[in-house]
């Protein structure tokens, strides 16, 4: 846990569950938001995997974090949990996810009303069971966020999730990237067929004009990918794993530009706001992932290909042995999104 504040017994109290990756907790976060505008009086509790609790400094939205550490003794981690959340009287809990253990995280909790999807496997202990719905090739996308909202009503006031990087990352920013216009790389993704090939990064990068400075984000996980642009080009700076989530988010959100995968750096730029040009290699946008910022591009391939989408979020490898929906996308393509500038 990260904060708790006291409150009467008697008041509205609620609790958000996402415990997957980043980007599906940044996606969780308007539920927050709704739920403050509806209920300003609430107590909100946020439940997210441990590593991902930066996402909530400074949100106006949320009251209490817990965290579930899935790294060590995960399932010794959830006892742990169950034991200290089950004492806290909830009015409602809304679960986000689909699978076992947040189904049965969720049974062994106190709330009046519990609410959760239906492809979870622990539906039949929820009080309102909603429908998760993948839109269909041709039919309106339903985005993650607006299923995540469908658990708690509908008619909500916005479907973009907001951050709320602080006076001391917007500092750390002004000092990594001074008063020059640039640009934002995230070249990686959990799931290798998620990833626009490194070649075709190198490719773009050769694209970028002369005035703009490069600046590349991620995970201390993907510092090798980022190197490996850095030594191809004498613009990039590798940032990969020296940065927090809320950093990178205040880096993205002064950029000209941001550059990213189907990626949980997707949607911390689309909680910023920032101008993204999004890449989808085996994943598709109808899946609900796609980009909500203002100024928002999906790339991907023109190509008619039979075995894509492979997976609702990618996998490790293509089966097929070719990956062309990452190297069919036309490093054009991604170049055409570069700002213009003067002279």
């Amino acid at each position: 846990m990260i904060a708790e504040k006291a409150s009467p017994i008697n008041r509205l109290r609620f609790l958000i569950i996402q415990t997957a990756w980043i980007g599906d907790a940044v996606l969780a976060l308007p539920m927050a938001q709704e739920l403050r505008r509806r209920h300003p009086e609430a107590e909100i509790h946020f439940l997210v995997r441990k590593g991902n609790e930066s996402i909530t400094e400074n949100h106006p939205a949320i009251d209490v974090v817990w965290t579930w550490d899935k790294k060590e003794n995960k399932y010794l981690n959830l006892l742990r949990l169950i034991f200290r959340l089950r004492k806290i009287p909830f009015s409602s809990i809304y679960n986000c996810q689909r699978y076992l253990s947040s189904g049965l995280l969720t049974l062994f909790l106190s709330a009046r009303e519990k609410v959760g999807f239906d492809k979870n496997p622990m539906r039949f202990i929820f009080s309102e069971v909603v429908n998760h719905t993948i839109s269909a090739a041709g039919e309106k996308i339903i985005h993650e966020v607006e299923r995540n909202l469908s658990l708690i009503g509908d008619n909500f006031s916005e479907k973009r999730p907001r951050l709320y990087p602080g006076e001391k990352e917007h500092d750390l920013a002004q000092k990594i990237c001074g008063n020059n216009k640039y640009i934002v790389i995230a070249p990686a993704s959990a799931w290798f067929s998620k990833q626009l090939p490194i070649q075709s990064w190198i490719a773009f990068l050769k694209t970028v004009p002369a005035g703009l400075s490069v600046f590349i984000v991620g995970s201390k996980d993907e510092f090798a990918v980022g190197e490996t642009l850095r030594q191809s080009h004498p613009s990039p700076q590798n940032l990969c794993g020296k940065l927090s989530l809320l950093e990178s988010a205040a880096i993205m959100k002064g950029a000209v530009r941001v550059f990213v995968n189907d990626s949980g750096a997707l949607h911390l730029a689309s909680a910023v706001n920032a101008p993204v040009t999004a890449v989808f290699c085996s994943t598709v946008p109808r899946f609900g992932f796609g980009p909500l910022s203002d100024d928002s591009v999906v790339v991907e391939t023109h190509e008619n290909l039979p075995c894509r989408p492979c997976g609702l979020v990618g996998k490790p490898f293509c089966p097929q042995g070719h990956f062309r929906c990452g190297t069919g996308i036309s490093v054009e393509a991604l170049a055409q999104t570069l700002p213009h500038l003067p002279g």
